[in-house]
């Protein structure tokens, strides 16, 4: 709940997105063994996403694969890491890493915009993905985490096999999983397009309104100006890709 503290009492949902129409959470890294070794997250990209972490704690790195190659940066406290939509991910964790995570078109990732690194078999329409990576209940808070790490480990398996032919010079498999995200995502996009008008694109129209006003002497939004909070976590440990989450509403 949004709490206007002001007044005292509560809303579903503030009447502005969060600055920017970005989503916020909190982000607490898996600490299970994925089949190559490492301990950690789930690997995928987004379609219209760029991402942004903020270390809190602990250590670790997030691997990262484009067509420009195959990279690790380092994950320490005070780090700020982003990348662009189309960067597959995936969090390695050295030991407690915590992370406040920074999305851009809040709501789209809930909407379906991460597609997972499965193994092509899995990638051939929407229903064989959904039944490789749907969780039970969802993956809300409390459920059991089984189904979860099979879910991490099988897109593992697919992008050791992105990774391994990338390294050789070989970038087709990632060009034709790039093409296999795009047709998974498509019966999605009219959705993605009222999250985004009424989040992103509904908050920079605002500041181009504010803009224009000012430049008229005019200031009618600094009358409007609110206060707004959420008192604490809509979820506190929902199964996300790469960990538990502290999640809070979308608009």
């Amino acid at each position: 709940m949004a709490v206007r503290p002001d007044l005292g009492h509560t809303v579903a949902m503030p009447p502005v997105p969060l600055p920017g129409g970005v989503g916020v959470s909190r982000l607490c890294v898996y600490d299970t063994i994925a089949p190559d070794g490492e301990i950690g997250g789930t690997p995928h990209l987004h379609l219209c996403c760029a991402e942004a972490y903020v270390v809190i704690a602990g250590s670790g790195l997030v691997q990262t694969l484009t067509l420009a190659g195959y990279r690790e940066t380092p994950l320490r406290p005070g780090a700020v890491v982003w990348f662009a939509p189309g960067t597959i991910h995936r969090l390695v964790n050295h030991g407690g890493l915590e992370i406040i995570v920074l999305m851009q078109n809040s709501g789209l990732p809930e909407a379906g915009d991460a597609v997972l690194t499965l193994p092509p078999d899995q990638l051939t329409d929407p229903a064989t993905y959904a039944a490789a990576t749907t969780l039970p209940g969802g993956g809300a808070p409390g459920t059991d985490l089984s189904a979860t790490y099979a879910r991490r480990d099988l897109a593992v398996r697919g992008f050791e096999r992105l990774r391994a032919a990338a390294a050789a010079g070989d970038f087709a498999p990632l060009r034709e999983f790039h093409a296999a995200a795009v047709r998974l995502v498509r019966p999605h996009l009219e959705r993605w397009r009222v999250r985004w008008r009424g989040g992103a694109l509904r908050a920079a129209n605002e500041t181009e309104h504010q803009l224009d006003a000012l430049a008229r002497g005019e200031a009618p939004h600094l009358v409007q100006a609110e206060v707004y909070q959420f008192a604490e976590p809509h979820d506190r440990g929902r199964h996300g890709m790469c960990g538990l989450l502290d999640t809070y509403p979308v608009a």
